[in-house]
This record gives C-alpha cells, structure tokens and sequence, in this order.
C-alpha cells in the first residue's frame, strides 16, 4: 500500500505536469542531432591541428555555393573533395531533400564544386546517424583530394586502468577499430605515456614501426604522433583520434579525418575552443538541460527516464527496450545533485508532449536514492516540498 507521502509526492509530480505544459511551446517539434559533449566540426578539428603543426589537406571552408566555388579554384588542386559539414557520420552516403545524394562528393571541375554546394548549403542532409528528417547543413569544407596509399589508425585517449594518456595505434585503418579489435586484436597495439616525460622519441617510433611505416616515413609518422599528444595537452582533450592516420604515393604522412573530444572542466582555460561550440544541431530540451549541468540526450521514445549515475542510466535504457518500451531519454542526475537540479529535471521531462510514463531509478530504489540525494527525512514528503518550492 503506498504512503501518504508517496500519494502527495505524486500529486505533486502530476502538478508539474500540468504547470510545465506552459514550457511545451518553448521546445519547438524538431529533431535534432543528439549531443553528449563539445563535438566540433570536421573543418574546426583539422584547423586546429593545422594550427600546432599536423599535416592536414589543404581547405577551406564556404557558407555559399558561390564561395565554394572561390575556394575550389584556389586550391589548384589536382581534385577536390567536397564535403557537407554537420555533426554527423555516415555522409558519404547521405541525402539531401534537395534531392543530392551523399554529403561527400569528388570532382576534378571548382564548377562542379559550386553546383554541388547549391544543393548541400541551406538543406538537410539526412544519415544513418541523423533523425529522419537529417540535419540542415550551414557549410562545406573544399578540401585537396589526396590519394592514399595506405591507411592505419592512431588515436590517443585518456584512460582509466593507466590513470593517464595512452596511445593507441592499428596498421589497419579507415575501418571500425572496435572490428579490428574483434577480429584481429594482435593488430592492436597500445603504449602508456608517462605525464611528467610525454612522448619519448623511442615510444614514437615503436609506434610508427607498429603502424607499419618504414625509412623516412617511419621517422615523419613518429613526428606526427609528437605534434598529435602536444596538441592532446595543449587543448585539454580526453581524445585525439586519427582515421586513415595515412600515406600518399609520394611519400607524405597525413592525418586525412580526425576526432577530438574535450574535457568540459577544462572551458574556464578554453574559451576560444568552447566559443566554437555549435548549438544549432541540438536538441533544444539538451541546450535547456545543460543550462543546470544535467546530462541529457533525447531519444525516440515515450518512457521517460530520471536516473542518478550513467551506467545506470544506460541499463535502465537497455532494460525498458529489453521488455518492449521505448526510452525517451538519457538523464543522468550525477553526484552532489541539488534541489533545483531535481527540480528541473522533472521539469524538463514533463514538458516533453510525448512523454507516456516516468520511471526514477537509483542504485538502492526510489526511497533510500532520493534520501541519500537530498538532505530529508521522509523522501517523498521532500520530493513534494522541492518541486513545489524550488525556483
């Protein structure tokens, strides 16, 4: 039989749906890319590292058909990639409600380039890794194509079991390294690096060997792999990776695509690179979550989830869709969780119109959860008082 408290507490929660329908018309019905952290765009990544001395393709980035076609001819390249630029992967083989298929596009014509971005700039380019309806695309890089006579992964990360920087490199690249490391994981090599040293020239190139670079190529990839963990501390990154860390036929080594993801305490020391941050391609319910440190991602369903620790929060996701639902979101309270915080997050998912149910899961159920997070005596009776008295 439930409590008293646990009656009132839920006639609370069922005010605040009431009261947060008035938010309803603040989150317009779009779908979005879902955002977990700062991602930057292909061209913001390859400017940076082109900035402290990696080699990168020569490029240039437009914001109309008309630039783009500026920028193909001065590149005086050979051939040229085109490529739409949207926080999303599977390009290649998008499509445009332009009607254009795919966001990557090769030609050896700068017209061609510009007839091509008039049906990429201003539409959206839909993937496997976009909503449906895909992602409006603001810019295209123009970029020298380069052959590749050869492809292999580099990446440095930071990781837990070392409690540092590790470097991790594969001879295979420009293929899933998680399928490498299924299949053929004596293709996968990995070096710790101390934080007080860096990269040793020796570590470097071991690795470059490892990757499979010989003669003066092996010395220029362990160069690279330098300039690549120079970077890795210079911006506070958590993650450096580089797929095809590849070779051209005449013999230059070139980090051709690359990932960066950053460490969001470092934003008080980063600003320039935060500052990049685009906020369009998100959801606005994620943008309003972040507003109070709320780990949210919107999802496609219509049980909503209210969960303190992400491994919990990505079970208890596993576990509706194991018996039939369909999560409608990620939300991970995290530690040291304040009144308002539980406050707005209640909020926040009872604002979403789709939402059918709510399901709050902690590591040792609702009641002990709620009264290890908040400061109360009778769980529920607080739970009521926060949602009621919090701004």
């Amino acid at each position: 039989m439930a409590s008293p408290w646990a009656a009132q507490a839920g006639t609370a929660l069922r005010g605040l749906a009431r009261r947060s329908a008035l938010l309803r018309g603040s989150f317009p019905a779009v779908q979005l890319t879902p955002r977990r952290w700062l991602n930057l765009q292909e061209y913001q990544s390859k400017k940076l590292m082109a900035d402290n001395g990696v080699t990168v393709q020569r490029f240039f980035v437009a914001d109309s058909a008309n630039d783009a076609l500026e920028a193909a001819k001065r590149l005086k390249a050979t051939e040229i990639v085109l490529k739409a630029q949207i926080l999303a992967g599977g390009r290649g083989k998008g499509v445009f409600n332009s009607g254009l298929k795919g966001g990557v596009h090769l030609t050896k014509d700068p017209k061609i380039v510009g007839q091509l971005a008039e049906q990429m700039i201003g539409y959206n380019l839909a993937t496997k890794q976009t909503p449906k309806d895909g992602v409006k695309v603001k810019k295209v890089m123009v970029a020298e194509a380069l052959n590749i006579s050869r492809e292999t992964y580099f990446a440095i990360l930071m990781d837990r079991a070392s409690n540092g920087p590790v470097m991790v490199g594969s001879p295979q690249g420009g293929v899933d390294i998680e399928e490498v490391a299924a299949t053929s994981p004596e293709l996968i090599f990995k070096e710790e690096i101390d934080i007080f040293e860096g990269v040793k020239d020796n570590q470097a190139l071991q690795m470059a060997e490892n990757l499979g670079f010989k003669g003066p190529l092996q010395q220029q990839a362990a160069d690279q792999i330098k300039k690549l963990y120079n970077l890795f501390l210079k911006i506070d990154a958590t993650q450096v990776e580089v797929n095809p860390f590849g070779e051209t036929p005449e013999g230059q080594v070139v980090c051709f695509d690359a990932k960066i993801n950053f460490d969001d305490n470092a934003e008080f020391r980063q600003k320039e690179i935060f500052a990049m941050d685009d906020k369009s391609e998100n959801e606005p319910m994620e943008n309003e979550a972040a507003k109070y440190d709320l780990k949210y991602i919107g999802l496609d369903g219509n049980i909503a989830c209210f969960v303190n620790g992400a491994g919990l929060a990505m079970a208890t996701c596993d576990i509706i869709s194991l018996n039939g639902g369909k999560p409608a979101n990620f939300l991970d309270l995290g530690g040291g969780v304040q009144e308002a915080q539980v406050y707005q997050a209640f909020k926040l998912l009872t604002a979403d119109p789709k939402i059918f149910a709510l399901i709050s899961v902690g590591i040792t159920g609702i009641t002990q959860w709620i009264y290890a997070i908040l400061p109360c005596e009778h769980p529920a009776q607080d739970v009521q008082v926060t949602i009621r008295n919090a701004p």
